[in-house]
């Protein structure tokens, strides 16, 4: 299943759906197969994903501690950090707050 999230202010935005229901879990909603972010609560929703991101590059990868040195450099390479899953959705609301236009989603 696939997150399917379009702004009449930006281009449609497609996310496998755990990386989607990630996304919506962190800016407080249920994750679904529709929904809906208001202009009103985009600066939230903004916020809540740009805390989560500084959260997550807070903390190292769980097992890169107990791998040697070259493992763990090597699965940092092919690491996908929350900051760049969240990217994307996080200039979508932008773009939206800006023109004071919705968000909504749909599986």
């Amino acid at each position: 299943m696939l997150y399917k999230f379009k702004s009449r202010a930006a281009a449609d935005l497609i996310m496998l759906e755990p990386q989607g229901r990630q996304i919506v879990a962190i800016i407080g909603k249920t994750p679904g197969p529709s929904g809906i972010v208001t202009a009103a609560q985009i600066p939230g929703a903004i916020a809540a994903l740009e805390a989560a991101v500084a959260a997550d590059e807070a903390q190292p990868p769980a097992d890169a501690a107990e791998a040697d040195e070259q493992a763990a450099a090597e699965e940092r390479r092919d690491l996908v950090r929350l900051r760049q899953r969240a990217a994307p959705f996080i200039e979508m609301l932008r773009k939206s707050a800006a023109e004071n236009t919705d968000v909504v989603w749909g599986v």
